[in-house]
């Protein structure tokens, strides 16, 4: 057999061949595992973005007091009891107007149809509004909007 380099007289040795067939069989299953990680291989899919719906009352100047007093002592709570996520609420004099406004999170619009049903089916609140009624109109317009987020949206929490 005519040598054409160490090359070609190291695949001629019988041994050395069966180390390369080896390792050709073997080399693709070690990339392989190379390349898995346990956090992958355990991660949960990937949820979907949660929705907001930012909500603004008219409050009026002379009942202002009592309409905060209703919301942060009983309409934050009973909410909260129906699983309703206030993340911010704020004030500002927009147009002339006093406005009363908050920022909710959902995981999703059937979550946030439902929850509201029942908020406004609840008991305790209808009792409550009708109680603070003797305190004048607490709340004129009321908006309502739903945010979804666009595609290239930071999350609120800033993390990616």
């Amino acid at each position: 057999m005519r040598s054409h380099g160490l090359f070609a007289t190291s695949i001629a040795n019988p041994g050395i061949r069966a180390a390369l067939r080896t390792m050709m069989l073997v080399l693709p299953a070690v990339l392989l595992l190379c390349t898995w990680h346990p956090a992958r291989a355990y991660a949960q899919p990937a949820q979907p973005s949660p929705i907001h719906q930012l909500r603004i009352y008219e409050i009026f100047e002379d009942t202002k007091g009592a309409f905060h007093d209703r919301f942060r002592d009983h309409a934050a709570r009973i909410m909260a009891r129906h699983g309703f996520r206030i993340l911010a609420m704020w004030e500002t004099r927009h147009q002339d107007r006093t406005e009363f406004v908050y920022l909710l999170e959902w995981p999703d619009q059937a979550t946030q149809e439902k929850q509201w049903a029942a908020f406004m089916a609840d008991q305790e609140w209808s009792d409550i509004k009708a109680r603070t009624r003797a305190q004048g109109p607490m709340v004129g317009g009321i908006e309502d909007r739903l945010l979804l987020p666009v595609p290239y949206s930071p999350a609120l929490d800033g993390r990616e």
